[in-house]
């Protein structure tokens, strides 16, 4: 399933459907900076790796900047709006704290491109585009013998350059390494890394030019003033989709609140029905139980941790009052062990292992 939203000719079409690949871009308010450290940018990765735990996308590729930031991603499940929601809502609530600020962080609504990630030639196109930012932007000098590695803050030497054992598990490097062309070796990362230089050093600062394939309608599909990135063809069948649910004679707010929201609610139904089970629990004892009760709190992780679901659903699921009971709980369940039944630890570390 999936779903459109058009609001007027200033605002893109948006689609989500299963298999989706997006490439989504936002800017600081006012064009101000969105990332004033290192502690920022760790911060905001640490948000996209939870934000790919609880949805199951996989990155193809990031780049941080100063005011703004690309990302890259696949979502298996129709799930982008919901994670994106979560990820801008998270990032601006600890920017705040941290520097003391208030209000938005980030611009007009997100831009997301919806991209033919299946077809070779725009999948490498948008990788290149996202890694050559810095190159455009001036911070990195190939041509003064500098390389896109010195830029800490991207997929490349963030991911792609680095050995297996130290990536980022939402970081899809078999997909980028077996498209781009380049075996996940030392040798062969060193040829990446160097195809990249001999891109930027041809391209060169401030080149903003996307070639664009034969065929392609260059009104419509850009990296980034279009909304989409593919053939005309795959334009087509997004279309063709969009209407087909727009169809169906529910409204907008209708589609992208029932069924984005189900989403979420179905998968973390299913993790506490099966949970409560395994923790000796029955669903009338858990309004007897304190909020902080280590099998209620454990579940609460776990639904947290793995889907969109808010907390004050997980509050009221497991009689735990509150919102911010539930916040609670979680802040002091990471600083101390848990004593729980040994079938709920199985059924935990199986939800946490099993890939979405």
């Amino acid at each position: 399933m999936g779903w459109v939203e058009k609001a007027g000719m200033a605002r893109s079409v948006r689609i989500e459907y299963p298999g989706a690949y997006y490439h989504v871009m936002a800017r600081g308010n006012r064009r101000e900076a969105i990332f004033l450290d290192e502690d920022d940018r760790k911060f905001f990765l640490q948000c996209l790796a939870e934000a790919c735990e609880k949805t199951g996308w996989r990155v193809q590729a990031w780049v941080l900047m100063s005011n703004h930031y690309h990302l890259f991603v696949e979502t298996p499940e129709a799930n982008l709006v919901e994670g994106m929601k979560w990820v801008q809502n998270t990032v601006t609530r600890r920017f705040n704290v941290r520097h003391r600020k208030w209000g938005r962080l980030f611009g007009d609504r997100y831009k997301s491109v919806l991209v033919e990630g299946g077809e070779a030639n725009y999948y490498t196109t948008l990788w290149d585009y996202i890694h050559l930012n810095p190159v455009r932007a001036g911070l990195v000098r190939i041509g003064e013998g500098g390389s896109i590695l010195d830029y800490p803050w991207s997929s490349i030497a963030g991911g792609y350059a680095l050995a297996p054992r130290r990536r980022a598990k939402w970081l899809a490097a078999a997909e980028g390494f077996s498209t781009m062309g380049y075996a996940d070796t030392t040798a062969g990362r060193r040829e990446m890394v160097a195809y990249l230089d001999e891109r930027g050093r041809a391209e060169g600062k401030g080149s903003g030019m996307v070639p664009l394939p034969h065929g392609v309608d260059g009104r419509m599909s850009h990296l980034r003033r279009g909304w989409y990135w593919g053939s005309q063809e795959f334009a087509q069948r997004a279309l063709d989709l969009a209407e087909a649910l727009i169809g169906k004679g529910k409204s907008r707010a209708y589609m992208r609140n029932r069924e984005r929201v189900a989403h979420g609610m179905q998968e973390a139904q299913r993790i506490l029905e099966d949970g409560i089970a395994l923790a000796g629990l029955k669903e009338k004892e858990l309004g007897e139980l304190p909020a902080n009760e280590s099998r209620k709190v454990a579940l609460a992780r776990l639904v947290w941790g793995r889907t969109t679901v808010s907390q004050s659903w997980i509050a009221e699921r497991l009689k735990m009052g509150n919102a911010a009971n539930v916040s609670l709980a979680l802040h002091r369940a990471k600083r101390k062990g848990q004593e729980l039944p040994k079938d709920l630890l199985k059924f935990i570390a199986k939800v946490q292992a099993y890939a979405h």
